[in-house]
């Protein structure tokens, strides 16, 4: 989808004075002696519903719109922002990160340098057919109202929460080497929780619908891309099959764990491990470093020979996909950890030169023209197998066992290393059935041990695209949208706790 042509993109945003802009800042950038400069123009549009029990509790729009400057002079970053769209602000804008760049050169200890990037001119638009912002607020509202309104039909359903987060983000990037891009991504997030309360004993119980975050448009909620009317019809009965399940018996168990729930554990223990500047040190104030570093690359028994992950900026729909990163490099696919063994990490183009690689993989990205971009993480994922097993067929095999639906809370060490997750749906596996609900469960393993009892793993259709809105990282913080697609799993003897006879001790 890179060569498209521009009325792809908003014309509202097309309107902007872009080019003009960017002339006005790279020139300025020039006649300052910069060996790199790039501009960077941003609107960002973000809308969100949140209801009660199918009452409106609130809507909220937000707009931000600007651009920034960065610039390398005397082997130092420079970087400014401003909304003044003008081109003698512009200029201004670029004076001030040079002069940065100048005064910071003095301390600077590790001259920047960049891996090279082919220039690119293009327009990048992601796949969506419905734009949220073409839909009137009252039909989004009706569709939401109705189905809370469903749930809270249902008997056992006490209460219902409801939110809708949408958000459309237009970037235009040039840079003295002669890269210009145009990009219009869209991404939702729907999402029901239902609360069922015992009246006797004040226990209560939550459950939300498991349909993932997805870089799509309205059509998400009303086209075929989702199945919403059978998880809706299903959740209050597993809602209130959980709220008087029999807490877990604490012990070893071969678990079969569904991508609802894979994801998350594929983004705190992979994704977030395997960010090079995150194992080189670079980013242990803001929740840690990591076990994988680059000393063990090509050596490091991430997982079992099962394993396949892959760094992708490309997959449809993806929340990390785009046409180009925000330093102009070109989207790309490409492996982490192959056969089990660590093979890769994910780089932008000063982590990429600083250990010796011959070009980034594109995953530089701010999320505000206010803020610089960093390395952030592409949607890294679990392969499936071809002719893979389904999902029944792996909870077949199981004698003594769990299957795990969903995600909800979760720890991880500050190597990345030691952690526990919990989900939303924890069904017994005895003699190869399903055997009811229990509850109070947590995983708990190191990294390699998890993913190295990772025995069996599913088919592509048994494969799902999940992620989050809100990955954060820096200081000050950024969040950054992020895909995990799995496939069903099954994993032997993982240590599994009750977490509510651990809070009791």
């Amino acid at each position: 989808m890179r060569a498209q042509h521009l009325d792809a993109i908003d014309e509202e945003f097309r309107s902007l004075p872009l080019q003009l802009l960017a002339d006005a800042a790279l020139q300025a950038a020039r006649d300052g002696g910069a060996t790199y400069a790039a501009f960077r123009m941003e609107r960002i549009l973000g809308t969100s519903v949140r209801l009660r029990d199918a009452e409106v509790e609130g809507v909220n729009d937000t707009e931000d719109v600007g651009y920034s400057v960065r610039v390398i002079v005397e082997g130092t970053w420079g970087f400014a922002a401003d909304v003044d769209r003008t081109p003698e602000a512009v200029v201004r804008t670029t004076r001030r990160a040079i002069d940065l760049a100048r005064v910071s050169a003095p301390v600077n200890t590790e001259p920047v340098d960049l891996t090279p990037e082919p220039t690119h001119q293009g327009t990048w638009r992601s796949s969506y057919e419905i734009d949220p912002w073409s839909v009137p607020q009252e039909e989004k509202l009706a569709l939401l109202q109705e189905w809370s309104r469903r749930l809270m039909a249902a008997p056992g359903v006490d209460h219902v929460d409801t939110s809708l987060y949408a958000v459309k983000e237009n970037k235009f990037y040039a840079d003295l080497a002669g890269t210009t891009t145009t990009q219009q991504r869209v991404r939702m997030f729907p999402e029901f929780n239902a609360v069922a309360i015992n009246a006797e004993t004040g226990a209560f119980e939550t459950m939300g619908t498991i349909a993932p975050p997805v870089g799509r448009g309205w059509e998400y909620l009303t086209g075929p891309g989702y199945d919403w009317a059978t998880e809706l019809e299903n959740l209050p009965g597993w809602l209130v099959e959980k709220l008087n399940a029999p807490g877990i018996e604490p012990g070893s168990y071969d678990l079969v764990i569904d991508p609802s729930n894979l994801w998350l554990t594929i983004h705190e223990s992979i994704g977030h491990a395997t960010e090079l500047d995150r194992a080189l040190g670079y980013e242990a104030n803001y929740a840690g470093v990591s076990f994988a570093t680059p000393d063990k690359l090509g050596t490091l028994q991430y997982g079992s020979p099962a394993m396949h992950i892959t760094g992708d900026r490309t997959v449809e729909h993806g929340l990390s996909s785009v046409g180009w990163d925000d330093e102009g490099v070109a989207a790309q696919s490409f492996d982490i950890v192959k056969d089990g063994v660590l093979v890769g990490y994910q780089l932008d183009r000063r982590i990429a030169s600083r250990v010796g690689y011959d070009r980034s993989n594109g995953c530089a990205f701010a999320d505000s023209p206010g803020h610089v971009p960093i390395q952030r993480m592409a949607n890294v994922s679990l392969q499936p197998v071809d002719n893979g097993p389904s999902t029944e067929q792996m909870i077949a095999d199981v004698e003594d066992g769990l299957y795990i639906v969903g995600d909800k809370s979760w720890s991880i060490d500050m190597q990345r290393y030691n952690f526990q997750f919990t989900g939303q749906r924890f069904f017994r596996i005895r003699g190869g059935q399903l055997a009811g609900q229990v509850k109070d469960v947590a995983y708990q393993a190191t990294t390699t041990d998890f993913w190295g009892s990772m025995a069996v793993v599913g088919g592509t259709e048994t494969y799902v695209l999940g992620g989050a809105f809100n990955c954060g990282k820096a200081q000050p913080g950024q969040v950054a949208p992020v895909s995990h697609g799995a496939p069903a799993a099954t994993f032997t003897s993982v240590n599994v706790l009750n977490t509510a006879a651990e809070c009791a001790r």
